[in-house]
């Protein structure tokens, strides 16, 4: 008996869409000529759409019942289905078969719209990469390059693993990662992710994440990972539907005891259908998230949406997540009255080239991008360097420079400046790096990291829609309220841990306030699985960050956020309104059956027109957007 289910299950699931449209078709055609009297065969020509589209559903019926005693739409269908053959109604039993199956076909089809702007991704793995071996150029599959290989890429080509360019310069179009369309030029030290594309200049790369490691395979088990059937409320839906066949079994008997007319009894089998009622909560949740997949986000669970729509409370981290993440230089002073403010910077830059460590690289870049040419080649510094905890030292012309904390400046008894400047940056929770050189102090740089230039119109965005924000940071207090007081949080907790974020989001959901975390470090992994909906920052974000998370944001735009929530909220108003109106059609459906009023094609073209409508309300949020 198993092995007859397992095949009645394999046939019933093979062939796909194409083969739906195609039975479908066939069907209509039959039931338009039955409607208009022509019969070119011998028996009734609605049988073809009973066979083509209503024996799938009977055996489906049959197998959820043999195997888990799953009593849902399509036991009821199918009772509907025979009750009307046994009555010799069979134009609607035909309609009945056929409107059912159109109705299951734009399920479908809604969900794999739904569904396409994220699983396009799977399509676009690279096949292939050109590895440079023993310097002959290889073409190999791109999953047995390995880390540390060199690569090159060619115009027009797929990225085939994530890296660094070591030669060349380029565009990239990463629209795949970024949903951004206007291509990113690149040079020689840029990072590349796999899955995107060179447009211009070929270039040679160093492989630094392959096979299943790369940026583009993370976001794949991402979206493979989307399932909307694990939504509560999809739950709670089911379990109405399995009460409902139920009550439609007893009200059709009851009628026909009544009234003694079998043909009210199948009617009441056709409308009390909960069809509508099941469609309305995961048509709307895959639909939202198609919606959120256009707008850069990625979720892994279906009930992450519904999670999210009980929200009041947001927790952000800083770096990283508010801000950029890489410090800058924000301000330079020299204090030396030789020497300009410009010319403090070139020699702290400089001496900063040798140095491994990310501030020292933070001024040197900062200073490319500002536009200085200053820059004293390295062989100009000698006995050069590296102080752990302190900062840099080197000689130029027989004399010592130093660039680094104010320890450094003390331990060579150089003095420390004290202005105001100085003073304000430190209060912010600013960085300070001093320049020193022989037996005097030259200036100092001041870095910082930057505000993201989207965080202040997100946080307010956020406000507007009632949520309030919290800053969770690992970041001193100065800092920390520094960010804050620009963004108007007012709730800032920091020097945190990471087990001191998870008690804040613990304090939260034990005053039952429902909280979502926001954060891109391994320091926000236990955050993001203890709070009711945890985001990722997907792009910069570490995987342990992104595989702790709901919801990873792919292109790192934090703007998107309030779009998000309101989604949210918009797909549970819409998931109410399915409901909602699928219950009120069934009861009006079910009293004009009792009545006679309405008869069993009838009553087939009335209820499946609800899951109709419900599918095509559903779809309504694939392009929605919030209103300015």
């Amino acid at each position: 008996m198993k092995s007859l289910i397992k095949k009645l299950e394999t046939l019933l699931e093979a062939g796909g869409t194409k083969k739906d449209i195609v039975l479908l078709v066939l069907s209509g055609i039959a039931l338009v000529l039955d409607l208009v009297g022509i019969q070119p065969f011998p028996f009734d020509i609605a049988w073809v759409s009973i066979l083509l589209c209503g024996v799938p559903i009977i055996l489906e019926a049959i197998i959820g019942l043999v195997t888990a005693f799953d009593i849902k739409a399509d036991v009821l269908v199918s009772l509907a289905l025979i009750a009307s053959v046994c009555i010799h109604e069979d134009f609607a039993a035909g309609e009945v078969a056929f409107i059912m199956q159109l109705g299951a076909l734009l399920e479908d089809l809604t969900v794999a719209r739904a569904r396409a702007g994220i699983e396009k991704l799977v399509h676009l793995t690279p096949q292939t990469a050109r590895v440079l071996r023993d310097g002959q150029e290889q073409i190999i599959p791109a999953e047995q390059v390995k880390v540390g290989e060199l690569l090159r890429v060619l115009p027009g080509e797929t990225i085939p693993v994530d890296g660094i360019i070591t030669s060349g310069q380029t565009s990239i179009n990463q629209a795949i990662m970024t949903g951004e369309s206007l291509p990113v030029d690149k040079t020689a030290g840029d990072e590349v992710s796999s899955g995107t594309v060179n447009q211009f200049g070929a270039f040679e790369m160093r492989a630094t994440k392959v096979g299943e490691d790369t940026s583009l395979q993370r976001m794949i088990r991402l979206v493979q990972s989307a399932d909307a059937g694990k939504a509560k409320i999809v739950g709670l839906a089911d379990r109405w539907a399995t009460w409902i066949v139920v009550g439609a079994l007893t009200a059709a008997g009851a009628t026909w005891l009544l009234t003694g007319q079998i043909i009210r009894a199948v009617t009441i089998l056709v409308v009390f259908c909960p069809c509508s009622l099941v469609l309305a909560t995961p048509t709307a949740i895959m639909a939202a998230i198609g919606n959120a997949a256009k707008h850069g986000f990625l979720v892994r669970e279906g009930d992450a949406l519904e999670r999210l729509a009980s929200v009041r409370v947001l927790a952000f981290d800083k770096t990283g997540t508010l801000t950029c993440g890489t410090p800058k230089v924000i301000a330079v002073k020299s204090v030396d009255a030789y020497l300009s403010d410009e010319e403090v910077y070139a020699l702290t830059a400089s001496v900063e080239q040798l140095s491994e460590h990310p501030l020292g690289k933070a001024i040197v870049q900062s200073y490319r991008q500002s536009g200085g040419t200053g820059l004293k080649p390295s062989y100009d510094f000698t006995d050069f360097q590296i102080i752990p905890g302190r900062g840099v030292a080197a000689q130029v012309a027989g004399k010592t420079i130093l660039a680094g904390n104010p320890a450094l400046l003390e331990e060579h008894h150089l003095p420390v400046p004290d202005d105001a400047a100085l003073g304000s940056a430190r209060n912010e929770g600013c960085t300070v790096i001093f320049l020193a050189q022989g037996e005097k102090t030259l200036g100092y740089v001041v870095l910082s990291d930057t505000l993201r230039p989207e965080s202040a119109d997100t946080i307010a965005a956020l406000h507007t829609l009632g949520v309030d924000t919290v800053l969770l940071t690992g970041d001193n207090q100065n800092a920390a309220h520094s960010i804050a007081d620009k963004l108007h949080i007012t709730e800032v907790y920091a020097n945190c841990l990471p087990e001191d974020k998870l008690n804040h989001i613990g304090c939260y959901q034990a005053q039952q306030q429902p909280v979502c975390m926001i954060g891109d470090g391994v320091n926000d992994a236990p955050a993001l699985k203890k709070a009711d909906i945890g985001i990722a920052m997907g792009g910069a974000g570490s995987d342990i960050a992104v595989d702790a998370a709901d919801i990873a944001l792919v292109d790192d735009e934090v703007k998107e956020l309030p779009h998000l929530v309101a989604l949210s909220h918009r797909m549970m108003r819409t998931i109410k309104i399915n409901l909602t109106f699928s219950m009120t059609l069934n009861f009006i459906a079910i009293i004009l059956a009792m009545t006679g009023i309405l008869n069993p094609v009838v009553g087939a073209l009335v209820h499946n027109a609800g899951s109709v409508l419900v599918i095509v309300h559903s779809a309504l949020l694939l392009n929605w957007r919030k209103k300015a």
